[in-house]
């Protein structure tokens, strides 16, 4: 019992090891035939020197990379907040309403395939500064998986469910808190997971573009000093907070399954 206790435990290590030492390999490879890309080691010594200080502040275009962090992971927050607000209860809206779903539904078919990054000019045109401009595109990204997600879920819903409601005269705002947001509060937790998902990844696009502040400025900002590695680091944390606020998401939306 033991031992197939331990060889399940192995199976679990071993497969994902064995993927990051295989990429950690191509990865040094690579680096040998590239003299200017550096390999994991020293990819390794730079990240250890840049976190050591990683919320120094030498004036407003020169902070640690703790400062850019944490304004990306703001506008994020804002942008993405805001579209919750009006993405959720839209949703409901379209979902419970065939004239209004019959209505929005080609105005979204039109804007939801639109780049992200095709609204930054509109931004900069309505409201004339970079930082609103960037919150705008997070919103109108991560919009649509919050309304098409939610309103899926609303529909899932069993028209016997609603048919006692109707039996019992109950009133839409209790239709709404007792039969549909348990219902669809699955629906709604995977339109929010990839809603973030969305938001994380257009913010560093947008930050290149509008400059300023943020992960994405400081990528383009190292690579106009040619510090590859620094960049390089960027993509991982990129990629790590993307992941541990998708995972987080996840859980909350296992515990929110039955």
């Amino acid at each position: 019992m033991r031992r197939r206790k331990l060889q399940a435990h192995a199976m679990q290590v071993l497969p994902p090891l064995l993927g990051v030492l295989l990429f950690l390999l191509a990865w040094q490879m690579l680096a040998g035939f590239r003299s200017d890309l550096p390999g994991p080691g020293a990819t390794w010594d730079a990240a250890l020197t840049l976190f050591a200080d990683p919320f120094y502040e030498n004036g407003p275009n020169d902070m640690g990379i703790g400062w850019n962090v944490l304004h990306s992971l703001a506008r994020v927050g804002l942008g993405f907040g805001m579209a919750a607000v009006v993405g959720i209860p839209l949703g409901f809206i379209v979902g419970r309403s065939a004239f209004i779903s019959g209505m929005l539904s080609p105005i979204m078919g039109l804007l939801r395939p639109v780049s992200p990054l095709a609204w930054l000019p509109i931004g900069l045109l309505v409201f004339q500064k970079a930082e609103p401009a960037s919150i705008w595109v997070i919103f109108i990204s991560s919009i649509w998986p919050m309304i098409l997600n939610t309103a899926a879920g609303v529909r899932q819903v069993p028209q016997d469910y609603l048919n006692v409601a109707r039996v019992l005269n109950l009133s839409e705002w209790k239709v709404l808190t007792t039969i549909l947001f348990p219902a669809v509060l699955p629906y709604l937790l995977t339109g929010v997971r990839l809603a973030i998902g969305v938001a994380w990844l257009v913010i560093v696009a947008a930050e290149m573009l509008t400059g300023g502040t943020g992960l994405g400025f400081w990528v383009w900002d190292e690579w106009n000093n040619l510090n590859v590695a620094h960049i390089l680091i960027a993509i991982f944390v990129v990629g790590l907070i993307g992941l541990l606020l998708e995972q987080t998401l996840v859980l909350l939306a296992r515990r929110f399954e039955y």
